[in-house]
């Protein structure tokens, strides 16, 4: 091999997509030329300090893309052309190949996937949709619907929402709201609003990984503030306001993704008189609030806030259907005008009939008998996972217990890389995500989140027990590795 590739081992980036971003480049290039051998998985990770298993992932993708074969007893040739000069634009080269992603390792099979956070399209309700369509396609006015509309949303959908907002007191006189494609974009209006590059922005850590790439994409400068089992760390947070000046704080108090953890009442009140005091404004991501299975609800940081300071993000989407791409953000005036702006000049307006539709689905009474159905299974969905990982993780494994929403944060037991562990984890039917992708300063090799809403009881249970049986292998393989060798005599 001509060049060896160079990996980080602090990248967001899995080790075993690195390296194989890095060996289809040289293939691509030419460097790498077509018929060349490369080094037995075994003699690579050697070279590197890697995992057999992640040389072998990455081997696995190259002969996906039909850039390597790999010959029984004679080992893995390169069988691609590199691109040829002059031959038009070579995109494979341009594109950044290693960007991180959630996707699994060589070709697509039918796994249990515990790696994306979203509702069962299972409990969709079909039939109560269609009637809402319908209904709406009925109506006298749905010309105008159809037609450009106002870029703070569909205005009977605005006007429900922000009636239902004050009477939640989750509106003051001075608030408004926009209605956004989900909570993702009010995230991005807020960011082209408030942020210029290089600007400081606490999030927590770990932290959603849209939020992230957002962020990070907008040229802010992250300052991690760590999760417990409770929340964000607020004693760490009124720490981080004094010396950094975040331009603002993003927090997500109800189940947070990934790790599940509720913010408790105090602690809330806390956050906000240190916002308050360093005149931080805090942007509340509560995509996840309405999904509480067990306890009592607790009052939104918009409803405890009392200076105008905060900015409340909601969604139709965990609860109801995600591909509407429907969410809403209430806050201050002068700042709603500003993202209503910012909003015009990205998509003009959030589509029309999507919202139609869902106000149709509300003010019907559909949502709410959908929801108290999504709350049903989902609670029993939380109750198979937390069962199943006190049946089938070994001592030493630890996750939190939430009360709702879709994630639980699992930390296995050292020296366990759940990063290195997913190759295996994928050929053996089973996807997650590693907490390398959610990291922000403090990375944990041994963290994984799993969402659980999406999957049945039993797929969870036999998933879990997968996990276990590999997570429970690797640990006696580790114990192996460690026992001292015999004196040589």
């Amino acid at each position: 091999m001509e060049t060896r590739p160079i990996l980080d081992q602090t990248s967001d980036v899995p080790l075993y997509r690195q390296l194989y971003a890095q060996l289809s480049q040289q293939i691509h290039s030419g460097k790498l030329a077509r018929g060349e051998r490369l080094p037995a998985t075994r003699e690579l990770a050697g070279l590197l300090g890697l995992n057999r298993t992640t040389v072998s992932a990455a081997y696995e993708m190259l002969e996906a893309e039909g850039l390597i074969m790999g010959h029984v007893g004679k080992g893995s040739y390169v069988t691609a052309e590199p691109a040829s000069a002059g031959q038009g634009v070579d995109w494979s080269t341009l594109l950044d190949r290693g960007a991180p992603g959630v996707h699994g390792v060589g070709p697509a099979r039918q796994v249990i996937s515990f790696a994306t956070s979203r509702p069962s399209r299972a409990l969709f309700p079909l039939d109560e949709f269609r009637a809402s369509c319908e209904a709406v396609l009925a109506r006298h006015d749905l010309a105008d619907i159809l037609q450009l509309g106002s870029p703070a949303g569909y205005e009977p959908l605005r006007r429900y929402l922000l009636e239902d907002a004050r009477l939640q007191n989750l509106a003051g006189p001075g608030d408004d709201l926009i209605i956004t494609n989900g909570c993702q974009q009010a995230l991005d209006l807020i960011g082209r609003v408030l942020l210029r590059p290089g600007d400081t922005v606490a999030v927590e850590d770990p932290v959603y990984t849209g939020l992230k790439a957002l962020l990070v994409g907008m040229g802010s400068q992250l300052t991690g503030i760590p999760v417990t089992s409770e929340g964000i760390d607020v004693g760490q947070l009124q720490r981080v306001f004094e010396r950094e000046r975040p331009r603002f704080l993003v927090v997500t108090s109800n189940f947070q993704n990934p790790t599940g953890a509720t913010l408790p009442a105090a602690s809330r009140r806390v956050l906000l008189d240190a916002a308050r005091a360093a005149g931080v404004p805090v942007i509340e991501n509560d995509a996840y609030g309405e999904l509480r299975y067990f306890g009592a609800p607790l009052p939104s940081l918009k409803q405890l806030d009392e200076s105008g300071g905060a900015v409340l993000l909601r969604s139709f989407s965990k609860v109801s259907f995600p591909g509407l791409r429907v969410g809403w953000a209430v806050g201050p005036k002068p700042l709603i005008d500003r993202l209503r702006l910012a909003k015009e000049a990205a998509d003009l307006h959030t589509d029309q009939l999507s919202q139609a539709v869902l106000l149709e689905f509300a003010e019907s009474g559909r949502l709410e008998a959908h929801r108290a159905r999504v709350l049903g299974a989902g609670a029993e969905r939380l109750a198979a996972t937390l069962d199943a990982l006190s049946d089938s993780l070994p001592t030493g494994a630890r996750w939190t217990r939430p009360e709702g929403g879709m994630n639980v944060w699992v930390r296995l037991p050292e020296p366990l890389d759940a990063g290195e562990l997913l190759p295996r984890a994928h050929r053996e039917g089973v996807a997650y995500l590693p907490g390398r992708y959610f990291a922000v300063s403090r990375h944990e090799p041994g963290a994984l989140r799993l969402s659980f809403a999406g999957l049945l009881p039993e797929e969870i249970r036999e998933g879990i027990a997968i996990l276990g049986r590999i997570v429970l292998g690797e640990l006696e393989s580790a114990a192996q590795n460690l026992e001292p060798a015999p004196a040589m005599v």
